[in-house]
């Protein structure tokens, strides 16, 4: 794709250009949360390349912003518009399929269109204008009439012509600059222009090549022969000949580094004509040949399941395969992808966590070489531009990523994989679209006619709800791969564990962190040299401290919430807004000096494992461990190559992720994920914990998963320990069918925002009120959540649950706005934030 640099654009008002007749107009989108799209004029002589999909330079409010040409039509608005001020892009980035999937997100999840191009778009095709002073000739040298801060600006715009803001606000020292700068123009000593820059670089490298008047072998040996140069640069040269002879480009820097010469060397062979130095551009992410080799065969059951997807896409678009762990559904992936391959369509695999993109890429790329490409949140915004204008073209058919690939923009997609479709994290939670990745990938899908593979060991309920009643076709794979047993679980009962201070307790007293049973089998797996998984949900080293005097909790001066402990820093930490605080010493409420630290986290988890355990190698997977790019890729590559004994760790070590030599995982608090407060506890707890159960035992022998808890007669633990997801499923849907939950309703919750607690508590009960006159049967609150401030702000909830009517949906959203909009009119409530979150997680 060919793009034009958007240039410097003076910031002066031309009224001529906004009396233009124009005879096109331009609906623009622009990265803002705004609540309608604008209009813009196309002048003549822009007509030709204002196309849907390319990027339009627009004024918004004395701001340039890039935004999207959503359309282009001659129909002439009631109003006067003003005119685009540059098309950026000779083609378009995007393709009416992606606008398509941006205007249904923001109808089904109640948002902005302009908030769905922002979570779409890399952010280097989002430019906005950035101010910039431009020194005026006629001011003379003389700034003896200016103040101290003043003359500073000046002097540097006098020898620099011109500053940017950033750089203005360097000089000074501060980053309030703005009456500085008013007072400059108002004395004429500068004038403001509105910068624009593309923010996207080509990454240039130097290529080395040999002089065309030497290509010929004759030629060669006689420049070779004659030779009356340094001996040193005809090494140099030889050295070039032979990389050229093996590797074909040579790259100035590969040149340099295998023959030992400096660069002053080969400036010499240059300056003489014999070797030529080209900048030419490349990519920043390499790839892989492209080949394909699928070297397995099927099982039975594995093929029966594939030609039950096949049948299943003759007549549904989507298919929901429920597939026990490590019953080989990657497999039926892989060779689903070929087909679709083979037949010249593109594939989108969507995966929940970037934890599991690095092993699940490598398994793929051993298939399909540098056919699949790899897309999520971690590269940097020059590798996102370049993957997404190959995709564009076609250049890449296959996508491996997080949620955030589903705003690829795919000219001929044929195959969706939504793996581990049940996983909370395809739904975005902050900031908008609130969107959940495998619904909008069942529509996205639709907008190609593409099929839809749902795969999971733990099913969604609404998923398997719509599978039970027609809506998705259904496919299972009922057995692991190699005929291995799934894992036996055994249910440690906490309650009867005999405690001591000396180890396996937090703190010595309240949770039991290592069970000797568990202590047992960890010992008899690591002697048989086997690997260890232990899951716990918390990370940090103790979720809270607790004064044993009088029982003062430390909690978060900007959030209702306790403190957790962390031992890599030795600091307390907030979860919510990431404040951090010195560890307590003495109690502020009554100066005591003596703290118990209650229940346990993963890094308490690792210290404990590696005192017990001194002779193995631990290792800890959570978010405050795995940190850049390559982090969690090299952690599994060490625990993959068994270069690790045990891992312990979050909900990361849960998700699909295939490891030979486990076979025993622990799950240390199994009461910590059945005690939330939320309709979906049931069905979190059981895919959480038959996930994780399912990293024991994938090759060769059965594993053996053990679940540690208080209340062992709690029926989800029962479902988990024989398996059985339809018995879950059975009791989850009856339960869900009496309260009027999802499946069987659509809940939109209304959060509400402010920093005055009264204020908040009452613009809830103002808007309640008001959706009560349209929503009587269907409004839940107002109510505090568990956690009532974050970050200064006082939450007050309205749980909205709609009836899924035929039709009604978008009705309703509507009626809801209305009365958010009805509230904001009030000004007591103006400032009072309202995030919307439809199918909230």
């Amino acid at each position: 794709m060919h793009t034009k640099q958007a240039g410097l654009t003076m910031n002066i008002r031309d009224n001529n250009l906004f009396e233009e007749d124009f005879t096109v107009w331009a609906e623009v989108i622009l990265p803002l949360a705004l609540p309608v799209t604008y209009t813009y004029g196309i002048p003549e002589t822009m007509l030709a390349k204002a196309t849907t999909g390319c990027r339009a330079e627009v004024e918004l409010r004395n701001k340039k912003y890039a935004g999207i040409i959503k359309s282009v039509t001659q129909n002439k608005p009631a109003y006067q518009t003003k005119p685009i001020l540059n098309v950026l892009d000779d083609e378009p980035v995007l393709f009416e399929q992606q606008l398509q999937l941006w205007k249904w997100m923001s109808d089904y999840y109640m948002c902005s269109e302009g908030e769905v191009m922002a979570a779409a778009l890399p952010t280097h095709f989002k430019l906005s204008s950035e101010t910039v002073l431009i020194y005026n000739e006629e001011a003379g040298d003389d700034f003896s009439h200016l103040g101290d801060e003043e003359f500073l600006v000046a002097e540097a715009l006098l020898l620099k012509k011109e500053l940017r803001l950033t750089e203005v606000q360097q000089i000074l020292d501060v980053t309030h600059v703005y009456p500085i700068i008013k007072k400059l123009i108002d004395k004429k000593i500068c004038f403001v222009w509105e910068a624009m820059d593309e923010k996207y670089k080509a990454k240039k490298e130097n290529y080395v090549l040999l002089n065309p008047l030497y290509s010929s072998e004759d030629a060669l040996s006689k420049k070779l022969n004659d030779w009356k140069g340094a001996p040193k640069q005809m090494e140099l040269l030889l050295a070039y000949l032979h990389l050229e002879k093996t590797e074909g480009d040579v790259l100035q820097t590969e040149l340099l580094k295998k023959s030992g010469a400096t660069a002053a060397q080969l400036k010499g062979l240059v300056e003489k004509n014999i070797l030529w130095v080209e900048k030419r551009s490349v990519d920043r992410i390499k790839t892989l040949p492209k080949n394909i080799d699928i070297d397995f065969e099927f099982s039975d059951a594995q093929q029966q399941c594939s030609d039950a997807v096949a049948k299943a896409f003759e007549g549904k678009p989507v298919c929901l395969l429920h597939g026990v762990t490590g019953s080989g559904k990657t497999q039926v992936y892989i060779k689903l992808i070929e087909k679709y391959f083979s037949a010249g369509k593109q594939v989108l695999y969507l995966l929940p966590e970037i934890a599991l993109t690095a092993q699940i890429i490598r398994r793929l790329q051993k298939h399909f070489g540098g056919n699949i490409a790899i897309y999520h949140s971690k590269f940097n915004n020059n590798e996102r531009i370049e993957l997404w204008n190959k995709i564009r073209t076609g250049e890449i058919k296959m996508v491996l990523g997080a949620r955030s690939a589903l705003f690829l923009p795919f000219a001929n997609l044929g195959l969706i994989i939504v793996d581990e479709e049940h996983d909370s994290s395809y739904k975005q939670q902050d900031p908008a679209p609130r969107y959940n990745a495998r619904d909008a990938a069942v529509y996205y899908a639709g907008l190609f006619g593409a099929k839809v593979l749902l795969g999971s060991a733990t099913p969604a309920v609404e998923s398997y709800y719509n599978a039970q009643q027609g809506k998705y076709a259904f496919a299972e794979l009922n057995e692991r791969y190699g005929g291995i047993k799934l894992p036996q679980i055994e249910i440690i009962d906490t309650r009867q564990v005999v405690q001591k201070a000396s180890a396996g307790a937090a703190g010595g007293r309240g949770k039991v962190m290592i069970s000797p049973q568990l202590r047992e089998a960890i010992e008899k797996t690591l002697e048989a040299d086997k690997q260890v998984i232990l899951f716990q949900n918390r990370r940090g080293y103790n979720p809270y401290l607790i004064c044993n005097t009088c029982g003062f909790i430390p909690q978060c001066n900007h959030c209702s919430v306790s403190l957790t402990l962390h031992k890599y820093s030795n600091k307390l930490h907030c979860h919510y807004c990431g404040s951090q605080y010195p560890k307590l010493i003495t109690c502020p409420a009554c100066g005591s000096n003596n703290w118990l630290e209650k229940n346990f986290g993963t890094e308490k988890i690792e210290e404990q494992l590696e005192e017990d355990f001194a002779k193995y190698k631990v290792a800890r997977m959570d978010v405050d461990s795995v940190r850049g790019k390559k982090a969690h890729d090299n952690l599994i590559q060490l625990f993959e190559q068994h270069r690790l004994d045990i891992l312990v760790g979050t909900q990361m070590v849960v998700k699909g992720l295939d490891f030979d030599k486990v076979t025993l995982v622990g799950i240390l608090d199994a009461d910590g994920l059945l005690s939330f407060a939320d309709f979906r506890v049931n069905e979190r707890a059981f895919q959480l914990m038959e996930q994780v159960s399912g990293r024991a035992g994938r090759r060769n022998e059965q594993g053996k998963v053990m679940i540690q808890s208080g209340n062992v007669k709690h029926p989800v633990l029962q479902w988990v320990q024989q398996h059985d997801y339809k018995q879950f499923f059975t009791l989850e849907i009856e339960s869900r069918r009496q309260f009027f939950y999802p499946p069987f309703s659509r809940i939109v919750l209304l959060t509400l925002k402010h920093k005055d607690k009264n204020t908040v508590s009452n613009a809830a009960d103002r808007l309640a009120a008001l959706l009560q006159q349209d929503l009587k049967d269907y409004i839940v609150g107002p109510a505090p959540p568990m956690i009532n401030r974050i970050r200064n702000q006082y939450l007050m909830e309205i749980m909205i649950k709609l009836p899924k009517e035929k039709g009604m949906s978008s009705t309703y959203k509507k009626i809801i706005g209305n009365h958010i909009n009805l509230m904001h009119s009030d000004k007591q409530y103006k400032s009072v934030a309202v995030v919307i979150d439809v199918d909230t997680n």
